[in-house]
């Protein structure tokens, strides 16, 4: 395959994308692709990204030489905010240009095919005080994995979400639906069904994946 860049990310903060991050990773990893999981910024920590780490510990696999060396948590930030934010507390700056040449060691020296690269909040995160995710994404123009679930008020952020790709011209290749942990089961089957057909209509192109099974196993 055409070696490519899958940026993840969900409709909320705490939704679930580190686990649709490494269910992906799965999926390709099994069809016989070289995938390796990426953390675009990683807030809340010192010098290791909990984000892969968690990756690693879903999957089974130990830390690899690509994270050993940085290249799968190119900026790590002390306090546990939006990157804007993390960076002004930890008085540093965010250069872009080190996450895109983190993602080309990935590509290149390591060898990977594709790298599945997890946001820090949702599309709408400011990286900076003037650049927000979406930016990021949309410059480099990466397709999407959108990560939703069954809670109430999921059909309004997820559809805001999609829109807001729609406008900017990214392709939504998964929306993938977490099941975990359990809601209300009539609010979470009404959503699942709503979100089936609005797909259907505006977003034919756009995979759902249901994350049920992966989540309990990985608990």
């Amino acid at each position: 395959m055409q070696r490519k860049v899958l940026f993840v990310s969900g409709i909320d903060t705490n939704i679930g994308k580190s686990y649709g991050t490494a269910l992906l990773k799965k999926l390709y990893s099994d069809r016989g692709v070289r995938a390796i999981t990426q953390k675009m910024i990683q807030t809340g920590n010192d010098d290791r990204s909990e984000d892969i780490e968690l990756h690693r510990r879903l999957l089974g696999e130990g830390w690899q030489a690509a994270d050993e060396s940085g290249a799968t948590a190119p900026i790590i930030f002390s306090y546990p905010a939006s990157p804007h934010l993390a960076a002004r507390l930890d008085n540093r700056e965010i250069d872009l240009t080190v996450i895109d040449k983190a993602t080309e060691r990935l590509l290149g020296e390591y060898g990977y095919e594709l790298v599945l690269l997890e946001g820090a909040g949702g599309l709408m995160v400011p990286i900076t005080e003037d650049y927000l995710t979406i930016d990021f994404v949309k410059e480099r123009g990466y397709p999407i994995a959108l990560v939703t679930s069954g809670r109430l008020g999921s059909i309004n952020h997820t559809l805001l979400s999609l829109e807001v790709c729609q406008s900017r011209g990214i392709e939504v290749t998964y929306l993938i639906y977490n099941r975990y942990p359990k809601v209300d089961e009539l609010i979470e089957e009404d959503t699942l069904s709503y979100l089936e057909k609005y797909l259907a209509k505006h977003f034919p192109e756009t995979e759902l994946i249901q994350m049920q099974a992966w989540t309990e196993v990985a608990q």
